[in-house]
């Protein structure tokens, strides 16, 4: 019974997903009259009948056929899943690493004086509203190469969670800290690795969590602009092929990958969490 109770959120999850699936499929059914048709003639309104989304069936059945075979090349627009998963990945992780190689040291010396926040902060409050998408345009037109482009578009729309909560993390560590560091006559940059970032670590990761969920967000957008490979241009291509079975099952596949990322950096977080 103890074990039942302890798991009830679990029972709660099942249920609200097989009463939603059990809903979507019943809904998804066409009537009678139109059953007969072919899936390209009811997407093109066959028999005066309007395109219906797939059921979850179908959506199985298709996750099934991708997974199967996740890394088939038969050509530059028929790509299995997994590569087309592992491009975005490639990217938004070159994107998210370039800019933590450049936020979090900037971070700290914004967070270690004060007086360079008071010079960086207007910057960084006109660059950060901007959409990362907005720089497209000019870095196709600059870098003239749509792979670097889409990763430099990744590290504008990464580098500025991370800039800030490593900025806050480090001007939000206790004084007294820094004060007995200073009258162990540390060095800054020895204050910096052994008192600041073991104190400042759990904002930096939460930043970084951020950073990564915007970055998986944008790509999609990015690839579906620059096309070629990727998990955006993936389900671009399928909508151009009215294939709905396919960008819905990408789309579950978007989420699945986007969560198993905030996953990763959430268990990073947890080591270095600690207790006053």
């Amino acid at each position: 019974m103890n074990y039942i109770a302890s798991h009830r959120h679990i029972l709660i999850s099942l249920m609200f997903l097989f009463c939603t699936l059990g809903i979507w499929e019943w809904g998804s059914q066409p009537p009678e009259a139109t059953k007969a048709l072919s899936e390209y003639e009811l997407l093109m309104g066959g028999a005066d009948q309007k395109a219906r989304v797939p059921p979850p069936s179908a959506i199985f059945e298709r996750a099934f056929e991708e997974l199967s075979d996740p890394f088939y090349d038969a050509g530059p627009n028929d790509k299995g899943i997994g590569i087309q998963l592992a491009y975005s990945l490639y990217r938004v992780l070159m994107g998210f690493f370039l800019a933590a190689l450049i936020a979090i040291p900037i971070g700290f010396v914004i967070g270690m004086f004060p007086i360079m926040h008071k010079a960086l902060n207007p910057y960084i409050q006109i660059l950060k509203p901007i959409s990362p998408l907005a720089w497209m345009p000019l870095a196709l037109f600059i870098i003239k190469d749509s792979e670097v482009s889409a990763i430099f578009v990744i590290f504008i729309c990464s580098i500025w969670p991370m800039l800030i909560n490593t900025a806050f993390g480090v001007a939000d560590v206790r004084k007294d800290w820094i004060n007995v560091a200073r009258t162990h006559e540390l060095s800054n940059l020895r204050t910096a690795f052994t008192v600041i970032l073991p104190a400042a670590a759990p904002t930096i990761l939460t930043g970084m969590r951020i950073s990564i969920g915007i970055a998986w967000l944008v790509i999609v957008a990015a690839e579906m602009l620059v096309g070629g490979t990727g998990i955006g241009y993936y389900v671009w291509n399928e909508w151009n092929n009215l294939d709905l079975t396919s960008v819905i099952f990408s789309i579950l596949m978007i989420g699945l990958v986007g969560m198993l990322l905030d996953l990763v950096l959430s268990s990073v977080s947890r080591w270095v969490q600690y207790k006053e």
